[in-house]
């Protein structure tokens, strides 16, 4: 006679299941706080200023599809001239980042170069003391950036953390490789850009939108060192947009316009300044998990 083999089901005590239950509750009661505020925007940026007002911010659908206030909003120049300016410190300011965070982060982890613990030190120190506002300020002016773009790029080039990151995932690429290209007759440069930089593409593509959305989200620093205003960026006319309320939404939609589209236009303004950065993730998504945790695990 054959044996039939009979699988026992695993018995789940209640205390599990009240358990299962209790987490599940928690993560989607989660997820509908953290993703409710974001569906609103959204929903009242097509709806009218009078469902807007009406709804008491309870709102999961609108009546009807207006599209007035994104008409407002890409026919006003202010709109659309800081969001041109806004791509253009982007494209500027991001091959830096990536570069001086290479050659920081390349330093970091040599184990021969010359006088690399004082440097390294003095580094390490700006992650825990700053200048200071003032004194920020008063540098930007005397080096003649003020009222440029280039006092949005030049003093935050290099984040130490990043290159902290980037120190780690150079680390762990063999060093057999890299004495290897030496006897080779390769230079530092070329083995930095040649063998190291391709090898961490996943943490370069991270530190890469580490740096876009910090760079995409600033408008304190245009804040401080800017006052033309064909010069601002996005974040900083829209702050501008929510911080003035209707006195500025009336600059950009005039007569039967503000009326229509008082409050409507201040949530498609921040659909438009948040749409196109939630874009990047998902080409980028694939190297995020790998770029942050290479060379964090040894052995």
């Amino acid at each position: 006679m054959k044996s039939v083999s009979v699988k026992k089901r695993k018995k789940i005590s209640p205390g599990s299941l009240l358990f299962d239950l209790v987490i599940y509750v928690a993560l989607i009661g989660l997820f509908v706080i953290t993703f409710y505020p974001m569906w609103y925007v959204v929903v009242a940026s097509f709806a009218s200023s009078k469902e807007v007002a009406l709804s008491y911010g309870l709102m999961l659908w609108p009546k009807d599809i207006v599209l007035g206030a994104y008409k407002l909003v890409f026919s006003n120049m202010r709109m659309m001239r800081g969001l041109f300016n806004t791509v253009k410190i982007l494209a500027i300011s991001l091959p830096i980042n990536l570069i001086m965070t290479m050659l920081c982060g390349y330093f970091l982890s040599c184990t021969n170069m010359l006088w690399k613990k004082p440097i390294a030190a003095l580094i390490l120190l700006t992650m825990y003391f700053g200048g200071g506002l003032v004194p920020n300020y008063l540098n930007v002016k005397e080096l003649g950036l003020f009222n440029t773009h280039w006092a949005l790029i030049l003093p935050g080039c290099l984040s130490v953390y990043n290159s902290i990151i980037c120190k780690t995932a150079i680390e762990g690429i063999p060093h057999s490789l890299v004495e290897s290209a030496y006897i080779d007759g390769a230079s530092d440069f070329q083995v930095m850009w040649k063998i190291i930089t391709p090898l961490i593409k996943p943490t370069m593509a991270v530190l890469c939108l580490y740096y876009g959305v910090a760079t995409w989200n600033s408008w304190f620093n245009a804040s401080i060192y800017l006052t033309n205003e064909a010069l601002y960026p996005m974040q900083y006319v829209l702050q501008q947009l929510l911080r003035a309320g209707s006195q500025l939404a009336q600059n950009v939609a005039a007569g039967d316009d503000f009326d229509q589209y008082a409050e409507t236009i201040k949530y498609a303004a921040i659909v438009v300044g948040t749409v196109p950065i939630i874009c990047v993730y998902p080409f980028l998504q694939k190297h995020f998990a790998k770029g942050v945790m290479i060379g964090a695990v040894k052995g």
